[in-house]
């Protein structure tokens, strides 16, 4: 029940602190009663400066579910990003087993229902923090729930356990989220972009052209591979660390691209110019961490790092060159991913040769960032001309 019943008084409760409601009440007079001069003001009574109301600020969570990894990333708007306020990752390996038996396992599904729950608890907690309002949120989960025969009971499941708004998307939106989350690497690339995002069941390629400055850039055509790193290294296991089986995989890879380059002739606008070549998967992180001889990950000089063509084609001679003991030992790999680092750098050389771009932009962000991007994007009012006088 309202403290005032006034309608106007009682809705203003919802939003002014007790003072702000005293010093209205002072002056406050009900309908027709007579005016009297009042014997003291609300600022002989009150103090005449106090805070002000604090504006809260809205909260935007993306979660991506993929073949090997659970990402989650929780910011708020920040100039024209966001600000990380709280991000998650693990190794879940959901695709495990799928390309021989066609289903998630078991074991596969609790592991990522299990970091799903870590997440969905990460986020209602930042939810229920006073400084922010409204939560939107995105969740969704790509190439291993496409292909697995049980992945939409998968998707009820972990819906149901975690309370998270879990949803399969198609490839086509997981290109565009990709080109959403480097829109700044893009912007003033020139005329056109190649992004590529090496995952674990699949390779997404995104043909972008890009436009004048403060105009998002337009996705021209994209080609989803179904192979990735976790497939790969299922399918091919040891190949990769011979150089045989390293050749016969890139040759394989290459024939899959080439009717995208066949329709967009993409190697022709590379040497025309104006093209720049962005990755945005683990596999470039790593090779560029490789190149730049880091003791240990870096985001901040990982993300936008400039790798030119010989700086790149060293890393992969040297990534190639480590073996297992080796790439489990560097600070930039570690042992969970040692069975992955090939079969990445062997999509990789078959797209770095089929597109001999002069150079290489790494991009560490993805689907996390470009879900949060567009969330925001959704949540501001739209543009409105000011009426003509």
């Amino acid at each position: 029940m309202p403290l005032c019943c006034n309608p106007c008084i009682s809705g203003l409760l919802l939003t002014l602190k007790w003072r702000d409601y005293m010093a209205i009440m002072v002056n406050y007079v009900p309908h027709n009663t007579q005016v009297e001069a009042p014997r003291a003001s609300a600022a002989q009574i009150l103090p005449r400066e106090y805070p002000p109301l604090r504006r809260k600020k809205p909260l935007f969570a993306g979660i991506d579910l993929g073949t090997n990894n659970c990402r989650m990333l929780v910011g708020t708007p920040h100039g024209t990003g966001f600000q990380v306020l709280d991000s998650f990752s693990r190794v879940v390996r959901l695709g495990e087993g799928l390309y021989e038996t066609g289903n998630l396992s078991e074991v596969a599904m609790q592991r990522a229902i299990a970091s799903l729950a870590i997440c969905a608890d990460r986020v209602r907690r930042w939810s229920m923090e006073p400084d922010y309002s409204r939560l939107a949120i995105r969740a969704i989960a790509t190439e291993a729930c496409r292909q697995a025969e049980n992945g939409a009971q998968f998707i009820a499941r972990a819906r149901r356990e975690t309370g998270l708004p879990l949803e399969i998307i198609f490839p086509r939106e997981e290109a565009e989220l990709a080109v959403e989350s480097c829109t700044s690497l893009i912007a003033g690339a020139g005329r056109r972009a190649l992004l590529f995002d090496i995952g674990g069941g699949s390779t997404e390629i995104a043909w972008v052209r890009v436009n004048a400055e403060g105009v998002p850039p337009d996705l021209i055509g994209f080609v989803s591979l179904p192979i990735g790193v976790v497939t790969l290294s299922e399918r091919c296991a040891d190949a990769c660390f011979t150089e045989a089986g390293f050749s016969s995989v890139v040759r394989d890879v290459g024939l899959l691209l080439r009717p995208f380059e066949e329709v967009h002739r993409i190697g022709q606008e590379i040497r025309q110019g104006g093209v720049r070549m962005i990755g945005t998967s683990g596999t470039v992180t790593t090779l560029a961490g490789v190149s730049l001889k880091l003791d240990r990950y870096r985001r901040g000089v990982i993300d936008g790092a400039a790798l030119s063509r010989e700086a790149v084609d060293e890393a992969l001679t040297e990534a190639r060159s480590l073996g297992r003991e080796g790439l489990g030992r560097h600070p930039c790999i570690g042992l969970d991913r040692v069975d992955f680092v090939l079969p990445g750098c062997a999509i990789f050389a078959a797209i770095h040769e089929l597109w001999q771009a002069p150079e290489l932009v790494v991009a560490d962000r993805g689907l996390r960032e470009g879900m949060l991007m567009r969330l925001m994007r959704a949540e501001k009012p739209p543009f409105r001309r000011a009426a003509a006088p």
